[in-house]
């Protein structure tokens, strides 16, 4: 398989899931959630890395630029939107949809972030 697609199918597999829009984000207990660091293992396996993780909250949306590094080192640039909602004193971004900046990959993503004062905390 060649490599931008299996590293495609890589991505896609961290980053799969489906979201639906709503106006408004269920309650939900934030407090358990962990600190987003910017680097961290891709929850799609493989021994992909994820990396330079950084979502910043402008106006409706969360935003950041990111890298996915296979273990052979091969680096792939990608971007991801939310949509950023107003939730239990904070703002939730969820909903998210990927691109590459590479290729031409893209897909949708059930990875979460809660903002309280400015503090970024990663969905378990």
């Amino acid at each position: 398989m060649h490599g931008v697609t299996m590293a495609a199918l890589a991505l896609a597999a961290l980053l799969a899931g489906t979201g639906t829009g709503s106006a408004q984000a269920p309650a939900e207990d934030f407090s358990s959630w962990q600190r987003l660091v910017p680097h961290f293992p891709s929850t799609g396996g493989g021994g992909v890395m994820i990396g330079e993780y950084r979502p910043v909250v402008r106006g409706d949306t969360c935003t950041t630029d990111f890298t996915a590094t296979e273990p052979n080192g091969t680096i792939y640039r990608n971007t991801v939107v939310f949509d950023a909602v107003p939730t239990s004193g904070g703002i939730l971004c969820t909903n998210g949809r990927w691109r590459s900046l590479d290729n031409d990959a893209s897909g949708t993503t059930p990875f979460r972030v809660f903002f309280r004062d400015g503090v970024p905390y990663a969905s378990p």
